[in-house]
């Protein structure tokens, strides 16, 4: 016990170091959906994850945290993909994919570019290979305003666009035959979850983006409760 404990807060302690896997393990054994809970909320994913009933137990999460190891290899090989790992609400291993709107879309617009959908037919692939992750999208804005609208009304403006590009991502990889089923949730931020100073041309482009997280849904977590066993 004294040993799983002191690996449990080496693991913690070095995040950098532990793989999914590892990480896994130590989120199932206690402590780590604390630490998730933190990720979460930096990521801004604190509402992404599936509904379980009870503490995910630790050889679950080392199952669960080596699929995502998988996700994440096949995510990182797509165009224009930025993949970062993350923590899913429960404490366990997601991955976060960013699509830059400077390569999705015109400023504005909502619109799929050719290159976009070149990246976007990649990734289709990626979540079909990976079909008991469960799948958000989250759209988001800089905080330009609209000719002729007040600050409030162009952040209404703005929300409404992160919306749409969050949809035309998810409408497009459906017809990539993406199932419905596991896009589990499509919204936008508009503008209220920046990653980067709005004062800059370069942090504006990093805040025009659009999110895709990859995380365990409720049928990935039973199974790996059944296997752990």
């Amino acid at each position: 016990m004294k040993t799983k404990i002191i690996s449990l807060f080496l693991c913690l302690g070095l995040l950098v170091a532990c793989n999914n896997t590892q990480k896994g393990a130590a989120i199932g054994a206690g402590g780590g959906a604390v630490l998730g809970g933190i990720i979460g909320a930096i990521a801004g994913n604190t509402a992404i994850g599936a509904a379980v009933g009870g503490a995910v137990g630790a050889g679950a999460g080392a199952i669960i945290g080596k699929k995502m190891d998988k996700a994440k290899a096949e995510a990182e090989a797509v165009k224009n993909a930025q993949v970062e790992e993350i923590k899913d609400a429960n404490g366990l291993d997601a991955v976060k994919v960013t699509f830059d709107s400077g390569i999705l879309f015109a400023t504005g617009k909502a619109d799929l570019s050719a290159e976009a959908k070149n990246s976007l037919a990649q990734f289709a692939q990626v979540l079909k290979n990976n079909s008991d992750c469960d799948i958000a999208i989250i759209g988001h804005t800089d905080n330009t305003g609209f000719k002729g609208s007040s600050a409030t009304e162009s952040a209404a403006k703005n929300q409404a666009l992160s919306l749409d590009r969050a949809s035309a991502v998810a409408n497009y990889l459906k017809g990539l035959s993406v199932p419905n089923s596991q896009i589990k949730s499509v919204e936008g931020q508009g503008q209220s979850n920046p990653v980067a100073d709005n004062s800059t041309a370069e942090g504006r482009k990093q805040n025009r983006r659009v999110e895709v997280y990859m995380y365990a849904s409720q049928k990935m977590i039973q199974d790996a409760q059944s296997q752990a066993n």
